[in-house]
């Protein structure tokens, strides 16, 4: 595999590029004219318009993204995340026109895709499940029964789901009529399929998943876990690695489960098994993530591994060189993910131009970005800006050198989660561990981030990370992007 196409953009799309750099594979970028003077398409060794900024025209456009890929001659794909990443009609096509795509099999996708088909898949490996309902609910009274039987609160579900959209949480009877249609609705209009299922709510649940990587040679390990609780809408925010919470016993049940899971559907490659995790330790099958995860750095931080690096080598029909007792677990990671969003507006967007950008350096520190200072975040994509992603010797090292990390993170132009995930990692709950998945809910307010609010956990010098607007300041374009910094 000489040449290798990135069907995706902005930094996860530059990541990948230097990982096929290394490998000295040739690099092909397609970009929407939004898009034409972006990092990605300068570093990559060809580059080419698919056309208009809407995805259905770019990024989304299968027909577009092939026929460049055939017209280059490229020998593989890879999806990244997102876009195409996880639609087995792509799959197929790429595979129908004798490219490899560098990700799982089309019926890895298409069962962990439905998690309904999920459920069943995984039900024959002996793999926990949150108690409910392994089949699609169609009559609401019989519903409500089944709500009832399982005992409120409930969570209903959509099968094609993803993102905290067509889900619901019931707390008792008289809402379940009401946020059962609420779900079918949210769920036809995001994913085009209206089948929802019931669940047990958990309560105060912690967010943990197993990364795992699978050959062509029925060799399946998992690369330990990372922590994901720190969420706003459903999303992540925050995500570190290892768990604090998870010991070397929990951990072998979690990636043992794991491998199951990625055995149920016969995977091949990188992907992520996701769990619930009770306050007694019991863990449940949530979803499988049938590509590379945006969170994926902070396992490359731990193991020394270039998780793309893998998906190529498995891509190309190579078997994995470790063994499971190889696989290393040094030291700690965390991420956090700069969005251009604005929390003390219920983290909605905030978009606009970036007037001044000097992301942090240093050892330790990898920042991995997709845009340079003068450019615009456009209204099209998702506003991830950049990862910041920091390595330290424990637990404790890592969170004060993300601190430090991001005191020295200049960005300005709107505003950023940087102050949020600043107060995040300093607040007690965070430090101690004990934090879940409504961690916002219960411990955040925007008043905690602005300068006026005395606070033990509040940011003193919010200012400096709030990114105000400044629409006279001048906009001149840096010609360099930040590297990749994996160094430890």
């Amino acid at each position: 595999m000489k040449k290798v196409l990135v069907a995706n953009r902005g930094e996860i799309a530059l990541r990948i590029m230097k990982t096929l750099r290394k490998m000295d594979i040739t690099s092909v970028a397609v970009y929407s004219d939004v898009d034409a003077d972006a990092p990605f398409v300068k570093y990559a060794d060809e580059a080419y318009c698919l056309g208009e900024a809407t995805p259905s025209e770019s990024y989304l456009n299968m027909d577009k993204v092939l026929n460049i890929a055939i017209q280059t001659k490229t020998e593989g794909i890879h999806p990244a995340y997102g876009f195409l990443s996880e639609n087995s009609v792509f799959t197929q096509r790429v595979h129908d026109a004798g490219i490899k795509f560098i990700g799982p099999s089309i019926e890895a996708i298409n069962v962990m895709g439905d998690k309904l088909d999920a459920k069943q898949a995984v039900k024959a490996f002996d793999v926990p499940m949150v108690p409910g309902t392994d089949s699609e609910i169609t009559d609401i009274a019989e519903g409500k029964k089944i709500a009832e039987g399982i005992g409120y609160p409930i969570l209903i579900k959509a099968s094609a789901g993803g993102g905290g959209k067509g889900m619901r949480v019931v707390e008792n009877s008289a809402e379940f009529e009401s946020q059962f249609d609420r779900a079918v609705s949210e769920a036809i209009s995001s994913f085009g399929n209206g089948a929802v299922f019931i669940e047990k709510f958990v309560q105060q649940p912690k967010h943990i998943e197993i990364q795992i990587i699978a050959d062509q040679h029925d060799n399946v390990l998992h690369l330990n876990e990372r922590e994901c609780s720190i969420q706003r809408r459903h999303q992540k925010v925050v995500e570190e690695a290892p768990s604090p919470v998870v010991d070397a016993a929990l951990r072998e049940k979690m990636g043992n489960a794991a491998i199951n899971v990625a055995r149920s559907c016969n995977y091949e490659g990188v992907g992520t098994v996701e769990f619930l995790l009770d306050k007694d330790k019991n863990f449940y099958f949530l979803e499988m993530n049938t590509r590379l995860q945006v969170e994926h750095p902070v396992t490359e931080m731990i193991t020394g591994l270039d998780l793309v690096e893998e998906q190529i080598k498995v891509a190309r029909g190579e078997a994995l060189t470790y063994t499971q007792d190889e696989v290393q677990l040094n030291g700690h990671a965390i991420e956090i993910r700069v969005y251009a969003e604005d929390p003390e507006n219920d983290f909605l967007p905030d978009l606009g131009r970036l007037v001044h950008y000097k992301p942090p350096t240093g050892l330790g520190i990898r920042v991995d970005d997709g845009y340079e200072q003068g450019m615009a975040i456009p209204l099209t994509y998702d506003p991830m800006i950049a990862k910041l992603v920091v390595y330290g010797e424990d637990r404790d090292a890592a969170i004060e050198k993300t601190i430090a990390a991001i005191d020295d993170y200049e960005i300005s132009g709107f505003s950023t989660t940087l102050g949020f995930c600043r107060f995040a990692i300093d607040h007690p709950e965070f430090r101690n561990g004990d934090f879940t998945i409504n961690f916002v809910g219960d411990h955040f307010k925007p008043e905690m981030l602005r300068s006026d609010i005395s606070s033990d956990v509040a940011l003193a010098a919010f200012k400096v990370f709030k990114s105000v607007k400044k629409e006279n300041e001048p906009q001149a374009i840096a010609n360099q992007t930040s590297a990749w910094k994996a160094n430890r």
